[in-house]
């Protein structure tokens, strides 16, 4: 057996595939916030009771979290001390000296993680070129680590000036506080974290990896024994940015690469079911209980990026390219001071979460909107797991629209289009902001709540396909699932585009091979399951950012100059708008990623059988004044090459999916939805 694991805010998802191309088991249960592996277990145990299966044979045991990303938006993290160069104490707080919102001027950045009182210096400084201009004294890390001892820090992190290329020093440091403090005192060097150049985003990486030490290591030691606990033998493999997988020992070493991973790992799950349906062009649009996120794939291929920023921190770790907002089923309908409905970014969560769940919640949200105007099943949802409360719904609806002095369809219709707006804007943003046509892409559709938005956001952008996964509640656990390990290592070279340069590159390479192949041979990834590529940063000369190029290194110099000069241009007119070929070229860094292709299992197929009925018919709003008997088909019960015109309404265990009037869908041989969105 394979086994995924997603953990959100609102539920946790469990995809379990028994690889023989016909079972997958699909789980969802209610999170457990403050501790998120008894979800999990508890989770896994209802599945393999029910199904009669053994811990034992489970194969691969994959996780997605958000317990880094959680601690840091909570500020619930471990307590962190700088040690940095004289003089840089106060670089976390100055940064790059701009506002997080040009119009905000009251707004400012989150305060730093560590109190300045623990930001402590030390005469220590190397010059750019490497050559030593203030030694590093010894004795004063002595009375830094009584200080600290006093302080009862968690975790130690040491910051110096040009480390990413010189980390002698912060090496030496680092050994001195190990001999001095406590075992249970962790310490770490920026330039083991991410070694690149710009100071600053280098020293706000390495604290957030500091901050997440204690409490990511802590989570990941009582998941691991929980899952020992019922036999599991195999060692949990954990969701990283990048949307592969890390050993529980990295991610203990590097929680800050796992922060981003949920959004990622849907990614991963979008990208094996679009090219197994035929599909290579898509953005994906992930709405869960809080935010929705979105992502641009072309040719087959997600966007990568290096710089992100996590709970308002600016964080350099390689990831997916996802962009996120706040709008999801439980985001929270209100009436701004201008009269105007607004729908998010706060979310009702798991709880007390929407009206309609019985749970407490009193204010309207995007779910009870979809509940009044039967959307959604108004009895129960999860298969009849969860009961849901239609009056619950209607009643906050209508006290809303007599504030906005409307009826309470039009109330309803209005958070629907409100929050489907939200989503459009996150599309636009990576998509025509960027110089691609959302209408020459196919929308791909997940999340517990993607389905029942994918027709308003798709018509808005002018898309006219929308796949929908077998899945899509689940499919954060299923990429999870399918992952593959993988690692990047990365070292700044600022050197010319020209034969020595490249001669730089192939030495700078040849020596990140050496931790390549470390790395293998630490994760125990067989030789024909191994791969490696290639990547570097190039700017013209005096420019501040890089564009990232893939490079075949085992090229000759003159074609890999020629092949880089070509790309270049062509990605900065694509970036930029222009490109000046007169103009020098810089290399600024060397990035290679390594991958680990670990076994997966086969996706099942769907049967052929005889085209099924509706099983009921519901009463559904699609638009202000109309009303439609709709058909409502169980999801599970659909066959290969079944058609259906809307409206319509399919219900399975994780989502609904609505198609509107006049637009039609078929299943194809995976299971998908295909819906065609028609005038």
């Amino acid at each position: 057996m394979y086994v995924g694991v997603d953990v959100g805010g609102t539920f946790t998802d469990l995809a379990i595939n028994l690889n023989n191309g016909r079972n997958l088991i699909l789980f969802k249960l209610p999170s457990t916030p403050k501790a998120p592996e008894l979800a999990i277990i508890n989770g896994l145990k209802t599945v393999l009771k029910s199904q009669n299966l053994s811990s034992k044979e489970i194969k691969r045991f994959s996780h997605g979290t958000t317990v880094g990303t959680n601690a840091l938006i909570e500020r619930k993290c471990g307590k962190v001390a700088l040690i940095t160069s004289r003089g840089f104490k106060d670089l976390l707080e100055i940064g790059r000296q701009t506002r997080p919102t040009v119009y905000n001027m009251h707004l400012d950045h989150p305060k730093p993680l560590v109190d300045r009182h623990l930001r402590l210096e030390v005469s220590q400084r190397r010059l750019a070129d490497g050559s030593l201009h203030v030694p590093l004294e010894e004795i004063e890390l002595k009375e830094i680590s009584k200080k600290l001892k006093k302080e009862k820090v968690n975790c130690i992190v040491i910051c110096f000036l040009h480390s990413y290329a010189y980390p002698e020093d912060e090496d030496v440091c680092a050994k001195i506080l190990k001999s001095l403090l406590p075992k249970e005192i962790k310490v770490l060097t920026s330039s083991s974290v991410y070694p690149e150049f710009r100071e600053y985003e280098r020293f706000s990486t390495a604290v957030l990896n500091a901050a997440l030490i204690t409490v990511l290591g802590s989570y990941l030691d009582r998941l691991t024994n929980l899952t020992e606990d019922i036999g599991i033998k195999n060692e949990v493999k954990i969701s990283q940015s990048s949307g592969g997988l890390m050993s529980v020992r990295m991610a203990k070493k590097f929680p800050v690469r796992a922060s981003l991973s949920g959004p990622a790992a849907g990614v991963q799950g979008a990208l094996r079911r679009s090219l197994a349906a035929g599909f290579k062009d898509i953005i994906t649009l992930d709405v869960g209980g809080t935010s929705a996120d979105v992502a641009l794939l072309k040719n087959g291929k997600p966007v990568e990026v290096n710089e992100r920023d996590l709970a308002g921190f600016p964080i350099r770790i390689p990831s997916l390219d996802v962009n996120s907002v706040g709008a999801g089923g439980g985001s929270i309908a209100w009436i701004d001071r201008d009269g105007l409905l607004k729908v998010g970014p706060k979310s009702a969560g798991a709880v007390p979460g929407p009206a309609c769940y019985d749970l407490g919640g009193k204010d309207p949200t995007v779910t009870d909107a979809n509940v009044m105007l039967g959307r959604l099943n108004q009895e129960s949802l999860l298969d009849g797991e969860m009961k849901i409360n239609k009056q619950l719904s209607l009643d906050c609806i209508v006290k809303l629209a007599k504030e906005l002095k409307v009826d309470p369809e039009e109330a309803a219709l209005g958070i629907v289009k409100v929050s489907c707006a939200t989503m459009v804007k996150a599309i636009r943003s990576i998509s025509i902001e960027r110089g691609h046509d959302p209408s020459e892409f196919l929308l791909f559709v997940y999340g517990g709540a993607g389905a029942l938005h994918a027709n308003d956001v798709a018509r808005e952008l002018g898309m006219k396909k929308i796949i929908i996964p077998p899945n899509p509640g689940i499919l954060c656990a299923e990429g999870v699932m399918n992952a593959s390990l993988s690692t990047e290592f990365v070292s700044t070279i600022l050197t010319n585009l020209d034969d020595s340069g490249i001669v730089f590159l192939r030495k700078t390479g040849n020596n990140l091979l050496q931790r390549v192949n470390k790395w293998f041979k630490d994760e125990e990834v067989p030789i024909k399951q191994r791969q490696v590529w290639w990547s570097i940063g190039a700017r013209y000369f005096g420019q501040n950012y890089e564009l990232s190029l893939s490079i075949d290194l085992s090229k000759n110099n003159k074609n890999i100059i020629n092949e880089i000069k070509q790309e270049f241009h062509k990605e900065h007119e694509l970036n930029y708008g222009f490109a000046s070929e007169t103009e020098s070229i810089q290399i600024v860094n060397l990035a290679v990623k390594a991958l680990g292709n670990l076994e997966t299992p086969s996706l099942p197929k769907v049967s052929k059988d005889k085209v099924k009925e509706p099983i009921g018919f519901r009463e559904t709003i699609f638009e202000l004044d109309k009303r439609y008997k709709t058909p409502i088909f169980n999801r599970r019960k659909l066959v290969a090459n079944q058609q259906i015109i809307g409206p319509a309404l399919i219900e399975q265990m994780d989502t609904t999916t609505i198609i509107f009037p006049n637009d039609s869908c078929v299943v194809d041989e995976w299971g998908n939805l295909i819906i065609s969105v028609n005038d």
